[in-house]
């Protein structure tokens, strides 16, 4: 039994509260950034209606999903991969045959348009392999150690979800996967030296695909400076966006790199669109906020009741800080332009949407330690 099942819920009460609070900051400073961004474009207006209409239905859905018993979700595991797998694969088929619903966008396939609602399955992908590792971490228990019966079949199952991923094309979404299966395998016990072989496997072989690749080759020769006048535009406005804003900024409404300046400012850029208007004091308030979130996720983990509570919230932890962390990163020109999202703050309706079912299932976590941990 575990240290959390000997002391009261109440007293994990007010680290479910913090987590709701600053999850619901993020989002509603991110909606008010968002209309600021696109409010120049033809269709900004109802982008930033659609982004609001997803916020509240996945506010309620994490509000049903906090009231809930996260354990409930472990025999559907199975069945959400296998949903998931489907979804992944209807983009990564021939364009002849799926085109009609997952056509290409800015020369990648990686949303199934369903009119009034575009899904991109690689988002949910990021949620349901941290379920699936979660749920069969905690039933292997101590052969997680092995590499045979413990590491081998995560590896095929994640390998499986990134190529899938990466037929999109979606390097940088596949390799986020992959550390989130790795995140769970970690904390489930898995074997260091383990980690370090895939780990250098893993790095060549994507270093191979970024070479063989030319987008991506030419991505990594901007960030290292030599690249084309044209792939080190978008990198250099988000750099100059967020030096403009000073220490308090330009003003809500007033900057000036969404006006054609930095594309995808309401989305993969949107970090330094607030740069732009919050100056420094808005830069050091979002990494505040996703520093909370992590201290807060991590802290549930620890304390969480059962294993599966573990390492499902280690993992949706994992999930929102490293893409957060990426996001901001790539804006610096830290690392080479991925095209990951903000949580909570950039358009995308996929995104927002899990990452808000991931916040109901951490509190739901939470909110039950202190309680009886479950029979294995």
């Amino acid at each position: 039994m575990s240290a959390s099942a000997v002391r009261h819920p109440g007293e994990f009460r007010w680290e479910v509260r913090l987590l709701v609070v600053v999850t619901f900051t993020l989002t509603v400073f991110g909606v008010v950034n968002l209309y600021n961004a696109v409010s120049i474009r033809d269709a900004g207006f109802m982008i930033a209606v659609k982004q609001l209409a997803i916020g509240l239905a996945g506010g309620i859905a994490m509000l049903l999903l906090s009231r809930m018993d996260y354990r409930q979700l472990r025999p559907l595991a199975w069945p959400a991969l296998v949903i998931t797998l489907g979804l992944l694969l209807i983009p990564a088929l021939p364009e002849s045959l799926t085109g009609s619903i997952a056509g290409s966008r800015n020369g990648a396939r990686r949303w199934i348009d369903l009119g009034v609602l575009d899904i991109q399955p690689g988002e949910i992908a990021k949620f349901v392999i941290v379920l699936w590792c979660a749920a069969l971490a905690a039933k292997k228990g101590e052969a997680i150690r092995g590499f045979k019966r413990g590491v081998v079949p995560f590896l095929l199952v994640i390998g499986l979800v990134d190529l899938l991923i990466m037929r999109q094309p979606n390097l940088s979404m596949a390799a986020i996967v992959a550390v989130l299966g790795a995140t769970v395998l970690f904390t489930a016990g898995a074997k260091i030296g383990h980690f370090l072989l895939l780990g250098m496997a893993a790095g060549v072989l994507g270093l191979q695909m970024i070479l063989l690749s030319g987008y991506r080759r030419a991505r990594l020769e901007t960030y290292l400076g030599g690249g084309t006048e044209d792939g080190a535009r978008q990198i250099t406005e988000s750099v100059i966006a967020i030096g403009s804003g000073g220490l308090l900024g330009q003003g809500l409404g007033e900057g000036k790199a969404k006006l054609a300046h930095l594309p995808y400012a309401y989305s993969d850029f949107i970090f330094a669109s607030i740069g732009e208007e919050w100056g420094f004091i808005g830069v050091v308030l979002v990494v505040v906020l996703f520093g909370l979130f992590g201290w807060i996720g991590y802290r549930i983990a620890k304390t969480a009741p059962d294993p599966f509570g573990q390492f499902l919230a280690a993992g949706l932890t994992t999930a929102v800080v490293i893409t957060a962390v990426l996001h901001m990163a790539v804006t610096l020109n830290l690392l080479p332009t991925t095209g990951l999202t903000l949580p909570f703050m950039s358009a995308g309706g996929s995104s927002l949407a899990m990452n808000l079912a991931a916040v109901g299932v951490l509190a739901s976590v939470g909110r039950m330690r202190g309680r009886p941990p479950s029979r294995e």
